[in-house]
């Protein structure tokens, strides 16, 4: 499953998303878009996940939260 994660803090890094996801199941790849000019994130993400049933878990429990 590739979930998008938006409204990320622009000081969020892959890591630290990683860590976060992988509470709720195994996570293949974290993408931290970033811009070509700035270097900085452009504040979302996609993150895959291996389960589907984690993926949608995920994405119920973090809804909302930072």
């Amino acid at each position: 499953m590739n979930i998008y994660v938006g409204n990320l803090n622009y000081r969020v890094k892959e890591g630290d998303l990683q860590q976060v996801m992988e509470d709720y199941g195994a996570v293949s790849s974290v993408k931290v878009v970033m811009d070509r000019e700035t270097g900085r994130s452009k504040g979302f993400a996609f993150v895959e996940m291996t389960n589907d049933a984690e993926g949608q878990k995920a994405i119920d429990e973090l809804n909302g939260d930072e």
